[in-house]
């Protein structure tokens, strides 16, 4: 596939109380299965984060923050530099079912626009969506005038939004879950649950 793959691995995870990033699920870290999952899709994989040490096990091109401290913005525009590529997906690291059926989906309806955001249940998902390597420019314009949210981006860039109607025309995925993310204890004990129910579905047990 012509396009990079973009892990986000920034954010305090204040409301976890510990990096979410490197919690198990199924003996393996959430990030792992990011990585596992897009590497079936993506030649290139770019992880953004700022203690590149306790990523060094996942053996993939690590970049920092262009902007520290300036939250998911940043990540975004330190990726999209750092990328040979036009064409981005984008994840964040706290989804543990990221899909690439779907990360397929949304590459291939790039085309002319800058950026294609899901947009489910009326909430918009710019940290599972594609990005333009063009929007570097205005992601950094953006961060210099100290508008850091995603929504200030989107405001100065060609978007192509898909919702879950047009997205279900695509697949039977269960959206919801794959635009799950986990941001307190209780959202984690119920991606370990699903993921153990996933993993017996699968191997017949």
């Amino acid at each position: 596939m012509k396009a990079a793959a973009i892990i986000l691995a920034g954010g305090k995870s204040s409301r976890m109380g510990t990096n979410k990033a490197l919690l198990k699920i199924n003996e393996k870290s959430n990030i792992e299965r990011i990585v596992d999952k897009l590497k079936l899709l993506f030649d290139d994989i770019i992880l953004v984060t700022n203690d590149s040490e306790q990523y060094k096990f996942l053996g993939i091109k690590m970049v920092p923050d262009y902007y520290p401290g300036m939250g998911p913005l940043a990540g975004v525009h330190a990726g999209l530099l750092a990328s040979d590529y036009d064409v981005n997906f984008i994840a964040a690291c706290d989804m543990p079912f990221v899909s690439t059926e779907l990360a397929e989906v949304l590459v291939n309806n790039c085309g002319h626009y800058d950026a294609v955001i899901p947009v489910i249940n009326g909430k918009q998902h710019p940290l599972f969506a594609v990005f333009q390597k063009r929007a570097a420019e205005e992601a950094a314009n953006c961060i210099e005038a100290g508008e850091l949210r995603m929504k200030h981006l989107l405001d100065h860039l060609n978007v192509l939004y898909v919702t879950e109607t047009e997205l279900q025309t695509y697949s039977t995925l269960d959206l919801e879950r794959v635009f799950f993310n986990m941001n307190h204890p209780n959202e984690y004990e119920d991606a370990k649950k699903w993921a153990e129910a996933d993993f017996f579905r699968n191997n017949g047990q």
